[in-house]
């Protein structure tokens, strides 16, 4: 069993930043993906990043891309996103999730297999 607790969300005005943490406890594995996804209401649940295991990999919806950034300390068994420049469309709630065990994580849902209980990030015009 694995668990995953997000933090550091909230209200902020359009053009600042925020900083995601994701801290992940339980029986946990040296050799996974790590990922964060966001959903809007009346919306479904879409990729924001992912990272490799070691970090030496990284992939950005187009959306988010130069303006938001992943990385992870395995140490602390910590990953986060740290987020600038947002604007109301970034307006979510924000998932972490871990990779299913030797699978290279990308885009999909279905790469995962536990998630975090999200994080609400609210940007304001």
């Amino acid at each position: 069993q694995v668990q995953l607790v997000e933090s550091g969300g909230g209200l902020v005005q359009a053009g600042g930043s925020l900083r995601l943490s994701c801290v992940l406890s339980g029986r946990t594995f040296s050799n996974y993906g790590l990922g964060w996804f966001r959903q809007a209401p009346g919306k479904e649940r879409e990729f924001v990043s992912c990272i490799n295991w070691n970090g030496d990999i990284t992939r950005y919806a187009d959306s988010v891309k130069g303006r938001f950034t992943i990385s992870r300390d395995n140490a602390k068994n910590t990953v986060y996103l740290q987020m600038n420049n947002l604007t109301p469309e970034d307006t979510a709630v924000y998932y972490c999730a871990r990779g299913r065990v030797f699978l290279v994580v990308g885009p999909a849902v279905n790469d995962y297999d536990y998630w975090g209980q999200g994080t609400q990030v609210t940007v304001s015009s």
